[in-house]
């Protein structure tokens, strides 16, 4: 019998690239629910959609995403990121449906000279990170057996995002300034998308594993922000497309509304001993990106 997942949002990096590998399965029945049915600042729409749909499995992936912007939003970033995802897992547990609430390295401080762990202490510097923390924070309190998965610079062929933004900057210029700083874990959406299919294949397998848990899952390796638009751009160079030099700069000379943490590094070992899933090695899985990329923008097509 087929197992059904909803998962919130239609436009998200993550909730199209999971689209996109559930669509071959046949075991996975999957729906991408996003506004109207579904408005994370409207708590109805949210209880209506899931006892409409009664999935087995929720992802919670939709968030207010704007890092910068939401220093000046406080209030939205807090409906959807830290109210809506308690509401989801009120109406996930009325349900008897499973959930996967998704969050962030931004819940670290940056102050660690290591890789993150999950025990680690959380202490957000900034609101998008403090608003995905208390969405943590409430979805453990009504329902204590979801999971929690935090991940980092996220990329794909979809939406906005750092590798598309480098590509669509070097059209344009000669020579960009990156942060050169800040060190994490970038991480292909495509990526984070089997690494959920890998949960439910795990779930399929072996009942309940991880239930309860926070996991970190990210992609292999770990880089700087400057570091991952030159591999960016040397990638797009060899297929012939735009290219920039990059240079680096320190953050204090590329002020942003929002604190980011110097280091947010995560720790993924909990998640592969779980799971038996490993993300690839980034390098890789931004070269396939930006192949995906300047594809679409040679035929035309709209990521």
């Amino acid at each position: 019998m087929a197992i059904s997942m909803l998962v919130t949002g239609v436009e998200g990096q993550l909730a199209r690239s999971l689209a996109e590998r559930a669509a071959p399965r046949k075991d996975i029945v999957l729906a991408c629910v996003g506004r109207p049915v579904l408005d994370l600042e409207k708590p109805e729409t949210i209880e209506r959609a899931v006892r409409q749909r009664a999935p087995d499995i929720i992802v919670s992936a939709a968030a207010y995403t704007a890092v910068d912007r939401a220093e000046d939003a406080l209030d939205v970033a807090m409906r959807v990121n830290g109210e809506a995802p308690g509401i989801l897992a009120h109406a996930a547990r009325a349900s008897a449906a499973r959930l996967i609430q998704i969050s962030t390295d931004y819940v670290y401080d940056g102050r660690k000279n290591a890789t993150y762990l999950e025990s680690d202490k959380v202490t957000p510097q900034n609101v998008y990170g403090k608003s995905k923390l208390e969405g943590e924070r409430r979805v453990r309190a009504e329902m204590p057996e979801a999971i929690i998965l935090r991940t980092s610079w996220v990329f794909s062929p979809f939406g906005r995002n750092f590798v598309k933004s480098m590509i669509e900057l070097a059209r344009t210029r000669d020579r960009l300034m990156v942060v050169d700083d800040q060190h994490g874990n970038p991480t292909s959406a495509l990526d984070l998308a089997e690494a959920i299919l890998a949960i439910v294949r795990t779930w399929q397998r072996r009942g309940g594993v991880g239930l309860g848990e926070i996991y970190h899952c990210a992609g292999t390796g770990h880089t700087t922000w400057c570091g991952l638009a030159e591999h960016t751009l040397n990638a797009s160079r060899a297929l012939g497309g735009p290219f920039a030099q990059v240079a680096g700069v320190a953050t204090s000379e590329w002020p942003t509304k929002a604190v980011r943490p110097a280091n947010s590094r995560l720790d993924c070992s909990k998640f592969v001993r779980d799971f038996s899933w490993r993300t690839p090695d980034w390098h890789g899985s931004v070269a396939l990106v930006v192949r995906r990329l300047l594809g679409a923008s040679k035929s035309g097509a709209a990521a």
